[in-house]
């Protein structure tokens, strides 16, 4: 499977990326934590069908210590014991913000209360970028049909 594109190589898509990496930065420099950072982005690029991003989000995760079982169970969250409460609020606000257009109005009331009682606001500001970024950057591969599977940890530095 060849990309439609070379969309890395390109340099309008520099000039875009160079933005969205920006905001990206940021955000992994923020007080949200780094796990759960990493759950978010493989439960948003799971739902979405972004094989390059699952790739590049689950090894990222296993090469900063995530365990294999907790990967294996990311899709299945709500039946599995391994997430803590916090990581939970942050998965199920993933998978609504991800979702929009299932649920009238965004996420839930519910999903946002659960989420506020485990982060700080600007945790919450971060959670929702996140979920905004990983979502950009999901279509951006699934739209070129970039190929899965050959990410290497730290590739894009």
């Amino acid at each position: 499977m060849n990309a439609r594109l070379d969309y890395f190589g390109n340099s309008l898509a520099g000039k875009v990326l160079k933005h969205i990496n920006s905001a990206n930065k940021v955000l992994s420099d923020s007080t949200l934590p780094g796990t759960t950072q990493e759950l978010v982005k493989i439960r948003a690029s799971q739902i979405n069908g972004c094989g390059f991003c699952t790739d590049m989000h689950t090894k990222d995760a296993a090469h900063a210590g995530e365990t294999q079982q907790r990967l294996n169970l990311v899709a299945a969250w709500r039946e599995a014991t391994v997430f803590t409460e916090a990581e939970r609020a942050a998965l199920e606000l993933a998978e609504q913000g991800t979702r929009i257009a299932d649920a009238a109005g965004g996420a839930a009331d519910e999903a946002w209360a659960n989420a506020a009682k485990h982060f700080d606001e600007d945790q919450l500001v971060a959670l929702i970028s996140l979920i905004a970024v990983i979502n950009a950057y999901n279509r951006i591969n699934i739209l070129n049909q970039q190929p899965a599977g050959d990410y290497q940890p730290g590739q894009f530095g």
